[in-house]
């Protein structure tokens, strides 16, 4: 084993065990108390733990705990990470601790910890072992509850001055619309993203799986609401091709499992849209790593 990748969600932790290559040598999925204070940051100790445990079963907790040749760990959370990328320095609201939390101190392992944020994490396994292997330029966009992202330009994930970029789904699509949780109005979460199918439905659908289910069905307002979303994804997506340029947008998330109800329109769309001085198409690519993504990247981040 050369790595560990820990992710951390709202309610869960995911993490991997893999060898320098990326291939998995274990997977773990873990619940936790949201509500009770650093329960996660516990739990993901004790993982850590155990999964080196399990790799080096002869060593004693003293010796785990003591700076010796061991894997790299790498911790993927929401927020944005400090310049020394040793925590995450802003994450107002959620996940009690978290912010300011040095990982290489508290899980002691002998090696710096280094931190990212999520969705990055998620765009940095997809480029290492996924649907981006070997491609430079990448855009990935998780649609779930909100709307996630991140880019990878020439080789090289891209920051920002704050840690910021990549947070696409803030841009702008209506200037004239309700402000999402960012002061953004209009934005792309607000038009596709979970957290608002209530209000874009009118209340009859709770869920976005609700919504597209109808759709399948043939419900002739669902595919009103449903396709109006899809198309405002695609104006964002052809947005990021003519700023970014890349080769190719990996979509990933729950609502990504909508399989051809989100991508058949959303090709059909962007075909329409798109910019293509050479004649050649931006591909879009369904995320390969589920939700284990975060998990990969947190261990390709170690590894770097």
């Amino acid at each position: 084993m050369n790595a560990i990748g820990i992710d951390l969600g709202a309610t869960n932790i995911k993490a991997v065990a893999v060898a320098a290559d990326g291939q998995p040598l274990s997977q773990t999925h873990l619940g936790f108390e949201a509500e009770e204070k650093m329960d996660w940051a516990d739990k993901i100790r004790s993982l850590v733990r155990d999964i080196q445990t399990q790799a080096n079963p002869q060593k004693s907790a003293t010796e785990l705990s003591s700076p010796c040749p061991a894997p790299a760990v790498g911790v993927s959370a929401p927020g944005l990470p400090a310049p020394d990328r040793r925590c995450i320095l802003h994450m107002p609201a959620r996940l009690r601790g978290l912010e300011g939390l040095d990982w290489t101190e508290f899980l002691g392992v002998g090696s710096t910890v280094p931190v990212v944020n999520d969705a990055h994490a998620a765009l940095l396994g997809e480029c290492w072992i996924g649907a981006a292997r070997g491609l430079q330029n990448v855009i990935m966009l998780t649609l779930g509850t909100g709307v996630g992202g991140a880019a990878m330009v020439d080789g090289k994930l891209l920051r920002g001055h704050l840690g910021r970029a990549g947070h696409l789904g803030h841009i702008c699509l209506n200037p004239y619309g309700t402000p999402d949780i960012t002061g953004t109005p209009g934005s792309l979460e607000d038009a596709i993203g979970n957290c608002t199918i209530s209000i874009r439905t009118h209340g009859r659908f709770q869920t976005t799986h609700e919504l597209v289910e109808a759709y399948r069905n043939g419900d002739s307002t669902a595919r009103e609401i449903w396709l109006k979303s899809v198309r405002e994804l695609a104006c964002a997506i052809t947005s990021f091709i003519n700023i970014l340029d890349p080769e190719a947008i990996i979509i990933g998330g729950g609502i990504a499992r909508s399989g051809v109800a989100l991508f058949g329109p959303l090709q059909r769309y962007v075909d329409e849209m798109e910019w293509r001085p050479t004649g050649r198409s931006t591909k879009i690519l369904p995320a390969q790593l589920g939700e284990y993504a975060g998990a990969y990247g947190a261990a390709r981040n170690a590894l770097l």
